[in-house]
């Protein structure tokens, strides 16, 4: 569980989460997370690092970085966070019906491609009986 006053490295979270420094700078360049600075280094709070495995968890999701922002910018402390849920219930709907269109179109396209798969075999079988 992580501790109120405890502060992370941009290191530190990059090692946690298994991705790149890079990324991560990535993710304040698109203002989605806003570390404090002493000097040249970033001082990531638990508020950036929730923001972190929730951004991560959107990208598993499929999500795009703006649906995460905007997901992640509904929460309200203190609030019920009903229209935040039922955003990412949204979202989630969306992507499902997506892929469930994808893998029907994969579908097909594997039965066209044993079709003709098949009827080059045929055809290949044909010269040489010729």
């Amino acid at each position: 569980m992580e501790q109120k006053n405890k502060t992370y490295s941009i290191s530190e979270l990059a090692k946690e989460f298994d991705i790149t420094t890079r990324a991560i700078r990535f993710y304040e360049d698109k203002g989605l997370l806003n570390p404090a600075r002493r000097g040249q280094t970033r001082i990531y709070a638990p508020a950036d690092r929730t923001k972190l495995k929730l951004i991560l968890r959107g990208k598993r999701l499929g999500l795009t970085l703006d649906e995460s922002r905007d997901i992640i910018g509904m929460y309200n402390p203190g609030q019920s966070n009903e229209g935040q849920l039922q955003t990412l219930l949204d979202k989630i709907r969306e992507r499902k019906s997506y892929l469930q269109q994808q893998l029907h179109d994969i579908e097909v396209m594997m039965l066209d491609l044993q079709e003709s798969e098949n009827r080059a075999l045929e055809a290949l079988e044909q010269l040489k009986t010729d």
